[in-house]
């Protein structure tokens, strides 16, 4: 199996985030070191042409997606600060930063997770 874990590109929005720590690479959204799954995020979003990915946390990367539409991202929200200047986003990582590397729990959607299933 490879190590899905890419060395950060030199053009990233935010490369002190994606800066390798004393324990390995770190999540571009929530600092943590990363763990075994690593999810690569396109800022803008591929269907609106984006091609530059950071790595993110599965949670991590499952948190952006529930709160925010691709038009929303791209128009938005495409890049780190933007994303992490967003009270619920900020409020997530406040959150999810005290938890292990490779924790991961159900992401519910914005609105109380009340809809389909």
């Amino acid at each position: 199996m490879t190590d899905r874990r890419l060395s950060p590109l030199p053009d990233l929005p935010t490369p002190s985030l994606l800066d390798a720590s004393d324990e390995g690479p770190v999540c571009a959204l929530c600092a943590r070191p990363l763990g075994d799954r690593v999810e690569k995020h396109h800022l803008i979003p591929r269907l609106k042409g984006g091609t530059q990915t950071v790595p993110l946390h599965p949670i991590c990367h499952k948190k952006i997606h529930s709160l925010f539409t691709e038009s929303e991202l791209a128009q938005s929200f495409h890049t780190v600060e933007a994303l992490t200047d967003h009270p619920d986003v900020a409020a997530f990582i406040k959150w999810v930063r005290k938890r292990p590397a490779d924790f991961h729990k159900r992401t519910r959607k914005a609105g109380g997770g009340k809809g389909r299933r």
